[in-house]
C-alpha cells in the first residue's frame, strides 16, 4: 500500500513523494499512468495539477487515466510487450516536417559564431525570434522546440569571452619580465610594492547595483527604476592601492573627477594609513599601474605629482607601467577589484 500521497506533515509528504517517484520510475508507461491516476483520486481536488508538476505528465494524460479508473470508458489492457505498440506515439516535428532542420540551419548560419575547427557553436538570435521566422516560412513550431533542435545541432547559449588583446608589442614579454624582476627585488629587500587602479564610477543615491544583502523576506530595499545621472548626488570614483606583499589595500573614493592629482592623493593616503606603519624603514616605493587613465605613462601631471610625493616622503618612487591592453595582468584586478 503506497501512502506517500496521503500523509499530512510536510516533511513526511516530501519524503513520501520522493519514494513514490522512485516507484514510478520502475513502471512502464501504461502502469505509470494508472498509478498516478490512482493517487490523483486519493488526493482529491488539486491532485491532478500537483501530480502533473511532480511527475511531468500532462494534465490531459492524467485526466484520461482517471477516467479509465472510474470506468467512464472501456478499459483496455496494455499492449503486449510494453506500454505502446511499436511506432506508436506522436512523431517528432522534424520527422513530420523534413525541411524544418534545413530552414533552421539557414537561419542560424546567418548569425553563427564560434571556432570553425571546434564542434561547439552558438547563435546570437533568440529561440523566439527564430520560431517566428520559421512560422513565416510555413512551419508550425514553438520556441521550446527550436531550443531542442539547436541542442541536437550542437548549439548552446554562451556569453562573450574576453580573449582578444589586439596587436602585441614585440617587446611585451621583456616588459613583463622587467616588472617581475623589479617586484622580486623589492620584496627581497623588504620594500613596498603596490598595485594601483581606478574602477567604474558609481552614481551616489538610491540606484540599483549588483549584489545582494540580507534583509527580511518581502522587504527589499526600494531604489529608483531609472539610473538618471541628474537624480544622483554625485559620482563615486574608487581608486585602490593594493599592497602585494601583505595582501592589504586602501580604497579612496572621490566625488569629483578621476585626475592625476586624485590618483597621487590616493597613494599618499595609502602611505599614511597602511604604508608607513607597515614599512617604517622603507627606502623606496614601487608602483605597478596601467598604461592609461589618471596614472597613464604619458600624463605629465601624474609624473609631476609623484615627484612632489617623493619629495614629501623623502624616498624615491619607481613606476612600472603594464603594456597597453594588458590591464588584466595588474595584481589589483584579481585581488581587490575582481568582482
Amino acid at each position: 500500500m503506497f501512502e506517500w500521497m496521503i500523509r499530512s506533515t510536510p516533511e513526511a509528504r516530501t519524503k513520501g513523494e520522493k519514494r513514490g517517484l522512485k516507484v514510478l520510475s520502475t513502471l512502464n508507461e501504461y502502469q505509470a499512468r494508472l498509478f498516478v491516476a490512482d493517487k490523483a483520486l486519493d488526493w482529491g481536488r488539486g491532485g491532478i495539477s500537483r501530480l502533473s508538476q511532480l511527475t511531468g505528465m500532462s494534465r490531459t494524460t492524467i485526466t484520461k487515466a482517471v477516467q479509465e479508473l472510474e470506468g467512464r470508458r472501456a478499459l483496455g489492457g496494455p499492449p503486449e510487450g510494453g506500454a505502446r505498440r511499436p511506432g506508436g506515439g506522436r512523431k517528432k516535428l522534424e520527422q513530420i516536417d523534413p525541411r524544418l532542420q534545413q530552414d533552421l540551419r539557414r537561419i542560424v548560419e546567418e548569425s553563427t559564431a564560434g571556432d570553425p575547427m571546434s564542434l561547439l557553436r552558438w547563435t546570437r538570435k533568440s529561440t523566439r525570434t527564430m520560431a517566428e521566422e520559421l512560422n513565416r516560412w510555413g512551419h508550425s513550431i514553438s520556441a521550446d522546440t527550436v531550443g531542442r533542435l539547436l541542442e541536437d545541432m550542437d548549439y548552446s547559449l554562451q556569453l562573450n569571452r574576453k580573449v582578444k588583446e589586439g596587436p602585441q608589442h614585440p617587446d611585451r614579454d621583456g616588459q613583463f619580465r622587467y616588472i617581475n624582476r623589479c617586484g622580486r627585488a623589492f620584496r627581497r629587500s623588504g620594500g613596498p610594492v603596490i598595485s594601483v587602479d581606478a574602477k567604474k564610477h558609481e552614481l551616489i543615491g538610491p540606484f540599483k547595483n549588483a549584489g545582494r544583502t540580507w534583509r527580511r523576506k518581502g522587504q527589499p530595499k526600494r531604489v529608483n527604476a531609472y539610473d538618471f545621472p541628474s537624480w544622483a548626488k554625485g559620482k563615486g570614483i574608487p581608486y585602490g592601492a593594493y599592497d602585494e606583499v601583505h595582501n592589504e589595500a586602501v580604497v579612496n573614493v572621490g566625488v569629483t573627477h578621476e585626475t592625476a592629482q586624485f590618483a597621487v592623493e590616493s597613494i599618499r593616503r595609502w602611505w599614511t594609513l597602511a604604508g608607513h606603519p607597515r614599512y617604517p624603514r622603507a627606502r623606496r616605493l614601487l608602483i605597478c599601474a596601467d598604461a592609461g587613465g589618471s596614472n597613464g605613462y604619458r600624463r605629465r601631471a601624474w609624473k609631476y605629482r609623484l615627484q612632489q610625493l617623493a619629495d614629501q616622503l623623502h624616498i624615491p618612487i619607481i613606476v612600472c607601467h603594464y603594456p597597453p591592453g594588458t590591464s588584466k595582468w595588474n595584481k589589483i584586478e584579481h585581488r581587490l577589484f575582481s568582482l
